[in-house]
């Protein structure tokens, strides 16, 4: 549900010039953004940079005829869906195939900051591909075969949408209590 007063309105001056009016999945999360920007409160984040917060707000959409393109921060479509179904955990990998968002991840660098010194350069650990792919497998490594480890909740997820599209129970989670590399993007 929407933050009362966050609604996006659309500018009288882009629906005269054409403008396709956004879906409205994708004005909900204008108007979160929006919101947020207004009325989110400024807290410190690992990275320095710092962080908008609006505690407790929740962002639903209908995926029935989406093609989910509502992307943030600048990824382009062609980034999203390959790290996910594979559940590559190789950030150099995945940068071969044009995924780059994670190369900084996997650098000698960052790994060492978090303790993880063992691990191989580019080695990302349990991150989103893994847990969707895996969820609850023992991680060993990057170069590990996970095959029927796990819970695939990707393939569950798929398999329960084409058979009860009605089922209050379908999401995915890459939460892992045991990780140090906490997800951006919990549960979906």
């Amino acid at each position: 549900m929407l933050v009362p007063g966050s609604e996006l309105k659309l500018q009288p001056a882009a629906q005269q010039q054409g403008a396709e009016a956004p879906r409205h999945g994708e004005l909900q999360y204008l108007g979160q953004v929006e919101h947020i920007m207004r009325c989110g409160f400024k807290k410190e984040d690992r990275t320095g940079t710092g962080t908008l917060s609006v505690f407790g707000m929740q962002a639903r959409y209908s995926l029935r005829g989406s093609d989910w393109s509502c992307v943030s921060e600048g990824r382009s479509r062609r980034n999203l869906p390959k790290p996910c179904p594979e559940g590559s955990t190789n950030a150099k990998e995945l940068s071969s195939k044009g995924v780059r968002i994670w190369d900084a991840n996997g650098s000698r660098d960052f790994l060492d900051s978090l303790g993880f010194s063992a691990r191989q350069e580019g080695d990302l650990g349990p991150v989103y591909g893994f847990q969707w792919r895996h969820f609850g497998a023992d991680y060993k490594d990057m170069d590990s075969d996970y095959s029927g480890q796990g819970v695939d909740q990707l393939q569950k997820v798929i398999d329960t949408i084409k058979t009860k599209p009605d089922d209050r129970r379908i999401i995915m989670c890459a939460w892992n209590p045991k990780g140090r590399q906490h997800p951006s993007h919990l549960a979906s």
